[in-house]
């Protein structure tokens, strides 16, 4: 178990899904993503404390300590009651509890009848967990995500995470980072016209997140058709992990669930 080392002041890499435990007084601090994150075990309660970063840069790691060390009191603090003695706290990832619009950073044009796999990463929730029964105290977004409208008019449509994106066409490129999870999309062209994808509304809340060898988080892949008929396209969640993505463990489960089999006709909503 993680963190059983209760005089250690070392940093280490942080792990999704796994219990760290903590004596009382102690507080566990994380760095991840956009955030800093304090967790600290009371003898009758939690606390957690969380501020996040205006960085130019993407992290790309991910590192805890456990000490005896808080923030400064202007960090927002939030305590929720101890329950059954637990001294554990695990974090397990979560996707977006709204749909995301990722927009690349420069348009790409499918051809008339083809088809492509682009790879697009997406921010990831941390949910802080308490107990064997891994209860959800809070779960807190390892980026702020800023928010869009999408639809035909103010009336019709939905809420959306924006996110930008490279769009990479080859999965060697894309940063693997641990506060991110990594979504295959294929989109197919079924019209003879070109179809130029200028942004993408991703169903971040139908997707499970799994974890490779590696220490990587992926989603299972998703792929687009827009048929010949311009006012609607087929999206289908896949039920296999990519191969690409190697071998998974299942840790977490998507927040929406998905009838089996089913095609959404959203073509308003997806590239709109």
């Amino acid at each position: 178990m993680p963190g059983t080392d209760n005089n250690t002041e070392g940093r280490r890499d942080g792990v999704w899904a796994e219990p760290y435990a903590l004596a009382s007084g102690q507080t566990q601090y994380h760095e991840l993503g956009h955030i800093r994150l304090w967790v600290t075990l009371l003898d009758l309660e939690w606390q957690i404390r969380s501020e996040t970063l205006d960085l130019d840069t993407d992290p790309a790691s991910w590192t805890e300590t456990i000490g005896h060390t808080l923030p400064a009191a202007t960090v927002p603090l939030k305590r929720f009651v101890r329950e059954n003695q637990s001294s554990t706290v695990t974090f397990i990832p979560a996707v977006a509890n709204l749909p995301t619009v990722i927009r690349p950073y420069q348009p790409l044009t499918i051809p008339g009848g083809g088809r492509c796999t682009i790879y697009v990463g997406t921010p990831i929730w941390m949910k802080v967990c308490v107990g064997e029964r891994q209860t959800v105290l809070t779960e807190v977004p390892l980026a702020l995500p800023s928010l869009t409208w999408v639809g035909r008019n103010t009336m019709e449509g939905e809420l959306c995470y924006s996110s930008t994106s490279f769009a990479r066409l080859v999965l060697e490129a894309v940063p693997k980072r641990p506060w991110r999870a990594v979504t295959p999309v294929t989109l197919i062209n079924g019209r003879s016209e070109p179809l130029l994808l200028e942004r993408f509304s991703l169903p971040t809340p139908l997707l499970s997140l799994h974890q490779n060898e590696r220490g990587q988080l992926w989603t299972p892949g998703v792929t687009v058709e827009v048929e010949t008929d311009m006012n609607s396209a087929s999206l289908h969640v896949d039920e296999a992990m990519l191969a690409a993505a190697g071998t998974c463990r299942h840790v977490a489960d998507a927040r929406e669930k998905l009838a089996r089999g089913r095609l959404v006709r959203a073509f308003d909503r997806m590239f709109g």
